[in-house]
């Protein structure tokens, strides 16, 4: 899921024609060519999009996650770090230089939107009279109180100025060509990155009801209600839909998702001689449970041999979420891989939980592995994994194990993958 790749494998160039998928641009007809964005991907898309492209670009400015800068070489395309996933004035600042390259655009002028996993905290953006700290706490909230990522960006597309389709909105009547790499199950172009240049389907009304469904609603500051409420009210303009003109010359091209990288993990598990299934990659729901239906699997194969016998691979993707009721440490991925090593003690299986973005949650890790001896190594220094998996501590569980997947920031997020591999009669090495 190399970003570079997933640009340059679905974008020509011959001469002044410019393919991307089934579309064509006549680039020699635009005045300007402008590229902005963001994402965790968004470094790696601008220097794929230079390489190609390079000689007809005018400007453009790209948000992409603070302290990778220096990774990624542009002359045309100007980096801007910020922060993930709590929203920092950074990415206010790289917003403004978005919007004011789009200001004033007519038919004569091409917009190229870079857009990928993070992208909805990294370009920050609060409306008018909506608080940058008070939007930090209120996506702090939502994302520990279980909200899925498409209940917390119909909230943000409300509190922001380019989400939700509104980034269309500033660059019309110009051409606009968005380039996405998913990092939301079932790739919907409004959710990935709040959809700066997709129709919106939800409303204000939509917004309010999230937060009173997570009983956020008496919570949140006064600043955010108002914004609602104005909104509710119709005084304060609505996220632009489908049908508005202002998407007739809007074209989203998916170039990356986690059936892509789901797909190169099964062909990699098969050329090492595993049978190999793709679970789904539409995975979702608390991380637990998820991690507990995925230890069953594997019980189940080693057990029957049902659905597909030893040596077994099977890939399954998507995104859970974490209720915190705890004071510990971790992320997504590491609970479901802790919930799922309770499932497989005794059993001849390894499964691994992960990012794909190499960040799981609040920490520096991409995931966790376990296998059948997890929890016996557990027990036989003390640690109770019960214990760990009530206090949402998975991170401290699997550091005093030595069990941590750190890959560090991999450029690119197409959601979580679960490697569940099983053998035949003996233990397999980690």
């Amino acid at each position: 899921m190399d970003p570079k790749k997933a640009i340059l494998g679905h974008l020509t160039r011959e001469g002044d024609l410019l393919r991307a998928g089934e579309i064509e641009l006549d680039m020699g007809r635009f005045r300007r060519i402008l590229v902005v964005g963001g994402g965790k991907a968004g470094g790696a898309m601008a220097e794929a999009l230079e390489e190609l492209i390079g000689d007809r670009i005018t400007a453009g400015v790209v948000n992409i996650l603070k302290g990778t800068g220096s990774s990624y070489h542009l002359d045309r395309i100007g980096l801007n770090e910020a922060s993930h996933p709590i929203p920092g004035e950074d990415g206010v600042r790289g917003v403004e230089r978005m919007l004011e390259l789009v200001k004033g655009l007519n038919q004569d002028d091409l917009v190229i939107v870079l857009i990928s996993g993070g992208g909805s905290a990294l370009m920050a953006d609060p409306a008018q009279g909506v608080d940058l700290e008070e939007l930090r706490v209120l996506t702090g909230m939502l994302l520990r109180c279980g909200a899925t990522i498409n209940e917390l960006n119909a909230v943000r597309k409300h509190l922001s100025i380019i989400k939700g389709g509104q980034l269309a909105r500033w660059a019309y009547p110009a051409t606009v060509l968005g380039l996405i790499i998913s990092d939301v199950v079932g790739d919907p172009l409004d959710v990935i990155a709040s959809g700066p240049t997709a129709p919106d389907p939800t409303t204000f009304k939509d917004a309010y009801e999230i937060l009173l469904k997570y009983n956020l609603w008496d919570k949140v500051a006064e600043s955010i209600r108002s914004r609602i409420e104005a909104g509710l009210r119709g005084e304060a303009e609505e996220t632009p839909k489908p049908g508005d003109e202002i998407f007739d010359r809007v074209f989203n091209l998916i170039v990356g998702s986690n059936m892509t990288a789901a797909r190169a993990a099964a062909s990699m598990a098969s050329s090492l001689g595993y049978k190999t299934l793709i679970l789904s990659t539409r995975v979702e729901g608390e991380a637990r449970h998820v991690g507990g239906v995925i230890g069953g699997i594997a019980r189940e194969i080693a057990a029957s041999g049902n659905p597909i016998p030893p040596p077994a691979a099977l890939i399954a993707g998507g995104e859970t979420t974490v209720t915190v009721a705890g004071r510990g440490k971790g992320g997504r991925n590491q609970e479901a891989a802790l919930s799922s090593s309770l499932k497989i003690e005794g059993v001849n299986a390894v499964i691994a939980c992960l990012a794909t973005d190499g960040i799981d949650g609040p920490t520096d890790a991409a995931g966790a592995m376990v296998d059948g001896s997890t929890i016996t190594r557990a027990r036989a220094i003390g640690i109770s994994p019960e214990g760990y998996l009530r206090e949402n501590d998975s991170y401290n569980f699997f550091k005093r194990l030595g069990d941590l997947i750190i890959t560090g920031p991999t450029g690119t997020n197409v959601n979580d993958l679960a490697v569940i591999l099983v053998s035949g009669d003996r233990w397999m090495e980690k």
